[in-house]
């Protein structure tokens, strides 16, 4: 169970089947939905609290920089957050990153909280979520202090297990 800073406990384990989602892209033509990618890829969602913000802006060009390594564990890095479309496609010009950056903005955190990542500002904790290619959850990280980058390698060794 995941332990929000709500004082929430999140019903989503590992190994329930991960709730579905469509979201507009800011950095990729259309809406991206969940399930479009069962059986075909693993899916990291890597939910993020502010556009603009120091640590969001070293965390999402790292994923950018492994995007070879993702393909080649047959992953697709998804970001989610609050943001509206419009900052999230500025500030992915001005990072440099071309993966889909998911706006969750309306109604305001449905994603974040079908997957109970709400952090108490308002905004998605940081978190890794994990899907495997059958649609499970695979891993779920919630990383805390929300102002550190989590360690890519940790999320690496578990993309090399799902292969």
């Amino acid at each position: 169970m995941i332990e929000t800073s709500l004082n929430r406990t999140a019903t989503l384990t590992v190994g329930d089947e991960a709730p579905d989602f469509t979201l507009n892209s800011a950095t990729t033509e259309g809406a991206v939905t969940l399930s479009s990618y069962r059986g075909k890829k693993n899916v990291v969602l890597a939910f993020f609290p502010w556009a603009f913000s120091g640590t969001c802006s070293a965390q999402m060009p790292s994923y950018e920089a492994e995007l070879e390594r993702f393909r080649s564990y047959d992953t697709e890095a998804l970001g989610i957050s609050v943001d509206s479309k419009l900052a999230l496609a500025h500030w992915a010009k001005e990072i440099g990153v071309t993966f889909p950056l998911l706006t969750d903005a309306y109604p305001q955190g449905k994603v974040v909280d079908m997957y109970g990542v709400r952090h108490a500002l308002g905004v998605a904790e940081r978190a890794l979520i994990v899907v495997d290619k059958a649609g499970k959850v695979a891993w779920i990280h919630v990383h805390r202090p929300l102002g550190e980058a989590p360690d890519n390698e940790e999320l690496f060794d578990v993309l090399r297990k799902l292969s």
